[in-house]
C-alpha cells in the first residue's frame, strides 16, 4: 500500500470511529444522592392519635389543606409534588391556592385533583373518609401543643414524601435557632405577664396551647391561664385587671387591629403594656402556625421581651 493509500484509510478509520462516538450514548455524571429513595415505600406514616397511613410509593400529587402542612411541604423541598393546596396556604407564594378548604370541601372536590396524598388538619374526619374511601390516603395533622410535637409532625412529613432527611435537618435548625434565642434573651428579675389576642371579642391562647408553650420558653406568665382550656375568651374587666405588662396582637391582618387601636380602647391606656409601648403586632400567620417560620415568632417575642428590659 502506497503512503498516499495509507493515510487515506488512516483518515477514514479515524472518520468512522469519530461518527461511532458521536453515536454512542455518552456516559452521565452519577446522580446526587437521593433523600429517603424510593425504595423506601410502602411505608407506614403515623401521627400520634390518628389513624396510620400506608403510601405503596413516594407521592407524586400532593394536596395539602393545611397552611402549616404547605409550608413544611415547600420548606423541605416537596413542594414541586404540591398540585393544589387551600385558600389559607397563602405561603409560599407560589404554592398553587385554590377556592378548596379543610372546613368545607368535600371528597369529589379534593378527589379532582387527582391526588396520591391529602395532608388536611384532624377536624377533616369527614372529608377523610370520603377520600379514603376511594382509596386516596390522607394524612390528618393536629395542632401541637408543644415544639416537640411540631417538629415530630414536620418529620412525619418528611417521612410521607420521601423528604426524611431534609425534613430532620430543617427540625434540627429550627431547634438550634430557637434555643440559642431564647439563651440569649435576658431574663427580668420578675417574670413578665402578657396576653396574647387572637380576635377583637378577646379570645386567646393559654399556655396549655402550642402559642403558650412557645412564650413559656422565654419564662412568661399567661393572664389567660386562671379560664382554663387552651383558647378561652376573656372579658375586657379581666384584662384590665391582671394589667399585662406585654400584648401580642394575632389579629393585625384578620381584623386589623394594632397598638393605636389597643390604645383607644375604653380604659386600655391604663395598662402597662400600652402606657410604656409594649403592643406587638404580630403577623396572624406566623403566630397561628407551627411550621418552619415559628423561629421569626420565638425571635419576635425575644426582641420585645429585650425591649422591656431596655425602657
Amino acid at each position: 500500500m502506497t503512503g498516499f493509500r495509507r493515510l487515506t484509510a488512516l483518515l477514514l478509520a479515524t472518520l468512522a470511529l469519530l461518527a461511532a462516538c458521536a453515536t454512542r450514548p455518552q456516559p452521565t455524571e452519577p446522580p446526587g444522592p437521593v433523600d429517603d429513595p424510593a425504595s423506601a415505600f410502602p411505608a407506614k406514616i403515623e401521627l400520634p392519635g390518628q389513624e396510620p397511613v400506608t403510601l405503596t410509593q413516594r407521592p407524586k400529587r400532593i394536596v395539602s389543606l393545611s397552611p402549616t402542612a404547605t409550608e413544611t411541604l415547600y420548606a423541605i423541598g416537596a413542594g414541586d409534588k404540591v398540585v393544589a393546596v387551600d385558600q389559607f396556604s397563602n405561603f409560599p407564594p407560589q404554592a398553587p391556592r385554590t377556592e378548596l378548604s379543610a372546613l368545607s370541601a368535600d371528597a369529589a372536590a379534593v378527589g379532582g385533583q387527582n391526588p396520591d396524598l391529602v395532608i388536611a388538619p384532624d377536624s377533616a374526619t369527614q372529608l377523610a373518609e370520603g377520600l379514603r374511601a376511594v382509596d386516596v390516603p390522607v394524612l390528618l395533622t393536629p395542632a401541637p401543643t408543644t415544639l416537640d410535637e411540631a417538629y415530630q409532625q414536620i418529620e412525619v412529613i418528611g417521612q410521607a414524601t420521601g423528604r426524611g432527611n431534609a425534613a430532620r435537618d430543617l427540625t434540627e435548625r429550627m431547634r438550634g435557632e430557637i434555643d440559642k434565642i431564647v439563651a440569649d434573651t435576658p431574663r427580668p428579675p420578675q417574670p413578665l405577664s402578657y396576653f396574647h389576642e387572637v380576635s377583637p371579642d378577646f379570645y386567646t391562647s393559654t399556655s396549655q396551647s402550642f402559642v403558650g408553650s412557645v412564650y413559656g420558653k422565654f419564662g412568661l406568665s399567661n393572664v389567660a391561664d386562671p379560664a382554663g382550656g387552651q383558647f378561652p375568651q376573656l372579658s375586657e374587666e379581666q384584662i384590665l385587671q391582671a394589667n399585662p405588662s406585654l400584648i401580642f396582637l394575632a389579629d393585625t391582618k384578620c381584623c386589623q387591629v394594632n397598638a393605636a387601636a389597643v390604645a383607644a380602647r375604653p380604659g386600655w391606656n391604663t395598662l402597662t403594656a400600652v402606657r410604656d409601648g409594649h403592643v406587638v403586632e404580630l403577623d396572624d400567620d406566623i403566630a397561628g402556625r407551627w411550621g418552619p417560620r415559628v423561629v421569626d415568632f420565638v425571635r419576635t417575642i425575644s426582641d420585645a421581651v429585650t425591649r422591656t428590659q431596655q425602657s
